[in-house]
């Protein structure tokens, strides 16, 4: 008989009509699997195999509007979810009402796998599993209606010790001696082993079978720095074992993720998508895409756009998307720019809020901006050849790759959220949603005198939600927000010959440390913004606590509009 191995996992949730979502599955053989749903409803979908592994994207029909149904996962006939004797509540898929009245929106990034159950946790509580024993407790109190991950969803280059042992017994029983290094996946069975370990955590599948996810890779999910700069993926290409990290990794990236960031319709006119589904075996078709994707990477667009009712989200490809050419260099290549501004100020009057989906963030405390944008001038032979040597030197160890670091992107990006938020018909919020630097903020940009943008300009930071920091970065982001460290960071522009940004910024509040997630409630034009951290609880055992003894604590609850 057929059973999962991973999943389900709901993703799409058709926000126009209410009526249709996807669920993704995989199997640990070839079957026909259907969603069925209580009160009518669902999908059936064959599997499609990719390196001797069986998946299936289910497009569920039948969905009343403004509803939760329990569902259930059948292979072949048979029952596979929910599992028998599992103590989480049954699986639903909710769908929104029809026209919706606003969205909840959460978001994190940066999640180590949660160690097995009795297990010492050395980075405290996982947020996302915290959140399913809130959710699981009391299935009204505080569900999004959508979860964005903004990247490292697995950690490619920082495995568990559980993860390495499996990694070397793999490695001798296929006779791989890839020269990859030992305690780093090396090729896509080994990336599978990663979402295993991450995504077979029961408390997370449950919250993952429940609430609709929308996904995105920052550099973790294939390594440290990927794409940080051209000399950097030279010295990768060069050595033995990356190609086939890479193409693991986009390989898996695409089945795990990506695929269910699309719509049905989106589904139904993807090329590489039918050509799977109509191979026997996937494999090469999927395998010949990927590395079309690393030659040539604009031609293959991993940014998307999802509307959640009158809130608009635009999820950016800010890893794979880039030029490195020193002289060049952009966060996003031109077609990616455009497609972003195309996307934000599509439809007038038809937005409240605008959310860009960014893993790194676009406003950062005023002197690590300052320090990325001075060291990409010297990296640019501002100073010359010795201080462009000492810039790539220092880029990869100080991790200075964010949009301050590319200029000409960070502007750009400037430009199109002020075009959007000046126009008469602007959304009462436009918000960047980030992760990556492993704390939580608040920035609000200010503009100069007659410039400001009708709308709220917001960046919101907000990782890890299972990770940790070092004391020493605690305390740099600490005093990256203070008046002398501005002044510091002014004094590097100037040696790097970098104009001051026509915005500035100021910290609205943070920086917060910890496992932590962030909530948007959107209701018309109102907007409300709470952060949660999560905290070991002394009543342990409580139904709101995780198997940790964890609970989720407000940190922030503030409004952001008038309305709010």
């Amino acid at each position: 008989m057929a059973g999962l191995r991973l999943g389900p996992l709901v993703r799409y949730v058709d926000w126009e009509t209410g009526t249709s979502a996807t669920v993704w599955v995989e199997t640990d053989r070839a079957c026909t699997v259907e969603v069925r749903c209580e009160g009518g409803g669902g999908g059936t979908a064959r599997t499609f195999l990719v390196a001797g592994h069986h998946y299936a994207l289910v497009v569920v029909t039948g969905l009343t509007p403004g509803s939760a149904a329990r569902y259930e996962v059948v292979l072949d006939g048979g029952r596979a979810w929910p599992p028998p004797d599992s103590p989480l509540p049954p699986s639903t898929l909710h769908t929104p009402p029809v026209p919706a009245a606003g969205a909840v929106v959460a978001f994190g990034s940066c999640r180590w796998a949660a160690p097995a159950e009795g297990a010492a946790d050395p980075v405290g509580p996982d947020v996302l599993d915290t959140l399913a024993a809130r959710l699981a407790a009391d299935p009204g109190e505080g569900r999004p209606d959508v979860l964005l991950l903004l990247g490292d969803q697995v950690y490619a280059d920082e495995t568990s010790a559980g993860t390495r042992a499996w990694i070397a017994r793999h490695r001798r029983e296929a006779g791989t001696g890839t020269g990859a290094p030992p305690d780093q996946v090396a090729d896509y069975e080994e990336y599978t082993h990663l979402y295993d370990e991450s995504w077979g955590d029961p408390e997370l599948r449950w919250l993952l079978s429940t609430v609709p996810t929308c996904m995105i890779f920052d550099d973790h999910d294939v390594i440290d720095d990927w794409n940080t700069s051209a000399a950097w993926v030279a010295e990768m290409r060069a050595t033995s074992w990356w190609h086939e990290r890479i193409i693991g990794g986009l390989m898996s990236y695409w089945v795990y993720q990506h695929l269910g960031n699309l719509s049905p319709a989106e589904l139904a006119e993807d090329e590489l998508y039918a050509a799977v589904l109509a191979a026997d075996d996937g494999t090469e078709v999927l395998r010949a895409f990927a590395e079309r994707a690393e030659a040539d990477p604009a031609s293959v667009r991993w940014s998307y756009r999802r509307d959640f009712g009158r809130t608009r989200l635009l999820m950016v490809d800010t890893r794979a998307a880039r030029v490195l050419e020193e002289q060049h260099r952009a966060m996003l290549d031109a077609g990616e720019a455009d497609w972003l501004r195309e996307q934000a100020l599509d439809d007038p009057g038809g937005v409240d809020h605008l959310l860009v989906g960014t893993s790194l963030p676009w406003l950062l405390p005023p002197m690590v901006h300052f320090a990325e944008g001075w060291h990409a001038a010297l990296c640019r032979g501002e100073r010359g050849p010795r201080w462009a040597r000492f810039g790539e030197w220092l880029r990869r160890r100080a991790d200075l790759e964010h949009w301050a670091a590319f200029t000409a992107s960070f502007h750009r990006l400037t430009d199109t959220l002020a075009e959007v938020g000046r126009r008469e018909a602007a959304p009462a919020t436009v918000c960047v949603l980030s992760g990556d630097v492993h704390h939580a903020y608040v920035a609000e940009p200010v503009w100069p005198d007659g410039q400001q943008p009708r709308s709220r300009v917001f960046q919101f930071t907000c990782s890890p939600l299972h990770n940790s920091v070092p004391l020493a970065m605690r305390l740099g982001f600490r005093f990256g927000w203070s008046r002398f460290a501005k002044a510091a960071g002014h004094l590097l522009a100037r040696h790097g010959r970098v104009a001051r940004p026509a915005v500035r910024w100021e910290r609205g509040g943070g920086p917060w440390f910890g496992n932590q997630l962030m909530t948007l409630t959107l209701r018309g034009r109102a907007a409300r913004l709470r952060l949660e951290k999560a905290v070991a609880d002394a009543g342990r055992g409580r139904p709101d606590t995780d198997r940790a003894g964890a609970r989720l604590v407000e940190v922030l609850e503030r409004g952001l509009t008038d309305e709010g």
